[in-house]
């Protein structure tokens, strides 16, 4: 787990500038660092060793004759069997560090490179011989990957924005667009980010960068395919599914560093801890009430004969720690998972480099609660035909709102007419109401989701759910958090389940196996209780549950986020009035409006980091 950087074009002291950017994320890799320059290219890295700890790792990596060139963040799973390939055809290898696969790999296969990797990675290949750049994002969206142009129309590159801040080309502004759908999805759901003229490079997508005429083109290079494949039966499908993640995680625990495991008390940690079984697992809890789940890790964790260590939060950790979770995070996002994961991720870097965790179960095998009907739609189902179903949920989409009106909508099974993914903050009407009118123009929830339903018309209504979060949420949102709360404490963090093997199988299995009767995730459930009691391998999902509506009543807390509810640059995004009225009809206990005080309140920690504490 490291962190790159890079620009285009020819300014004035390029190895000091290049160097602070390098700097800025030092944090992504304290172990050393390396900086390449070739005419118009600079490339910056910083690394934390985990493959071949000696020099001989070190990156930028360049080819024998020159002519390849590499910057790259993540791991290749696979690189020992490539490693294989490349040198029976002839190629020569210097170390034992997986980045040396992506320079004889693009010698050998060029852009096809790509499609071979197995592994969560972001990467930038300078071609010298054709004066271009090539990189891509892996398949997950694992690691990050940002992209824009300087004033000068020169290209800029990094694992992180804020380093693009100590380049003197890059102009600092908000993305008006950006604001309006985040208060909805609670993540930065747009390609181009919070900051203006910055973009992701999108999950599965490369793209190639002609020096010369500074035309840069980005192509998709994998999908994922929810297709059932009825050809096995229900105990077939258990039996695979135990074997691929064994097999992924026994390629995901190769490190030369000390490995452990993240553990929750949940049915994912939980099965990813039983199948490593590591030395040390880790996890946090809430010292409020009842808020602390952390019981049901070490009682695992006492089974299986692990030392685990466990951290308690409070409220204090909790609001004390906000300003320094969404500088790392670099765009706001509201998760209230983020901020346990902060803590979690300290405590394991205490003991460990590297740990594995459980993320991606949910999208690959269907866990989420909202992939489920619920007991009345369940039984309206059964008994009123879909034909009918659908033409109830077409009409309804065009009378005013009534009771039962969502209840006809959901159960017509037209998903694109009502789920946006696992978040749903404000509604479009209620971000308009309170945004100020130069930043309510931005798309909404609905019309992101649109064109990632268009992709997908023939997929059964579990399939285009599954579909949209694997595309949205799940980058935007729980890999963003994972990537960033964890290097935020040079902690490398693998997610065994989102591998290129267990998703060519998850992908195939039948919905009716997905999701029925009997719950969610059925398939992952019962090859989980292979090695898990079933308390562990059937209890319901919860995540990271945070009694943020609790503290929001305490009058420290209201202070604090009055203080920036009422802070003047406040005024330039959001009807302050309307603003503290939702803070207030909390406070007082006439709502429940914990989620959009939060969801405001990320915003705003952020704004004032980026744009009035950095100048």
């Amino acid at each position: 787990m490291c962190g790159f950087v890079g620009f285009t074009g020819s300014i004035e002291n390029k190895e000091a500038v290049l160097e602070a950017m390098m700097n800025r994320i030092v944090h992504r890799g304290p172990d050393m660092g390396g900086q390449y320059f070739d005419g118009d290219v600079s490339m910056g890295f910083r690394r934390l060793s985990i493959l071949d700890l000696s020099e001989a790792g070190r990156q930028p990596m360049t080819s024998v004759d020159g002519n390849v060139t590499v910057t790259f963040n993540g791991e290749i799973y696979n690189f020992q069997e490539l490693r294989a390939q490349l040198e029976a055809a002839g190629h020569t290898f210097h170390c034992n560090a997986d980045t040396e696969v992506l320079v004889h790999g693009y010698e050998e296969w060029g852009e096809g490179l790509v499609d071979r990797l197995r592994g969560m990675y972001g990467f930038v290949i300078y071609d010298k011989r054709n004066q271009r750049l090539y990189g891509a994002r892996d398949i997950f969206g694992i690691k990050p990957f940002y992209y824009g142009r300087t004033a000068q129309g020169d290209l800029l590159f990094g694992s992180e924005i804020k380093s693009f801040l100590d380049h003197p080309g890059f102009v600092k502004a908000v993305n008006k667009k950006a604001l309006r759908p985040y208060l909805t999805l609670q993540f930065p759901a747009t390609e181009e980010t919070f900051f203006a003229g910055v973009y992701k490079l999108e999950a599965a997508h490369c793209f190639t960068y002609d020096l010369a005429t500074r035309e840069m083109n980005v192509r998709r290079y994998w999908q994922c395919d929810f297709s059932d494949d009825n050809s096995k039966n229900f105990d077939e499908y258990v039996d695979e599914c135990d074997q691929v993640v064994h097999e992924s995680v026994a390629a995901h625990r190769i490190a030369d560093v000390k490995v452990g495991s993240f553990l929750s008390g949940g049915v994912d940690s939980s099965y990813i801890a039983a199948c490593l079984m590591p030395d040390n697992t880790f996890s946090v809890g809430f010292d409020y009430k009842d808020f602390n789940e952390t019981n049901y890790a070490a009682e695992l964790s006492d089974k299986l004969g692990i030392k685990n260590y466990r951290k308690m939060i409070d409220g204090d950790d909790f609001f004390g720690a906000l300003e320094t979770i969404q500088y790392h995070m670099d765009e706001p996002q509201s998760n209230l998972s983020s901020v346990p994961l902060y803590f979690l991720a300290q405590l394991a870097a205490e003991q460990v480099t590297v740990v594995l965790s459980g993320e991606g179960a949910d999208e690959l095998f269907a866990g989420y609660e909202w992939y489920e009907d619920t007991p009345e739609m369940a039984k309206f189902k059964r008994t009123v035909p879909l034909g009918v179903r659908r033409a109830l949920g077409s009409l309804v989409q065009h009378l005013p709102y009534f009771k039962g009106h969502n209840f006809l909508t959901k159960c017509a099974e037209v998903p694109e007419r009502w789920y946006v993914g696992q978040a749903n903050v404000y509604s479009p009407e209620e971000a308009d109401d309170i945004l100020k009118p130069d930043y309510d123009q931005g798309p909404n929830a609905f019309e992101l989701c649109a064109p990632v339903y268009a992709q997908v018309p023939q997929f059964c209504e579990l399939s285009k759910k599954q579909y949209l979060d694997m595309n949205m949420w799940l980058p935007g949102d729980i890999l963003l958090k994972a990537d960033k709360m964890c290097m935020a404490h040079s902690l490398e963090l693998r997610v065994p389940f989102l591998d290129k093997r267990v998703m060519e199988f998850a992908q195939h299995v039948p919905a009716r196996f997905r999701v029925n009767e009997n719950g969610n995730k059925q398939v992952l459930r019962h090859a989980a209780n292979r090695c898990l009691p079933d308390e562990w391998a059937t209890r319901p999902k919860k995540g990271f549950p945070v009694p943020i509506k609790f503290w929001l009543r305490e009058q420290k807390y209201y202070d604090y986020v009055k203080e920036y509810f009422q802070a003047d640059f406040a005024e330039e995004f959001f009807d302050r009035e309307k603003l503290m009225k939702l803070l207030d009809d909390h406070f007082e206990g006439r709502a429940l409006n914990q989620r959009k005080i939060y969801t405001a309140l990320t915003f705003l920690i952020w704004y004032k980091r980026f744009f009035i504490e950095e100048k």
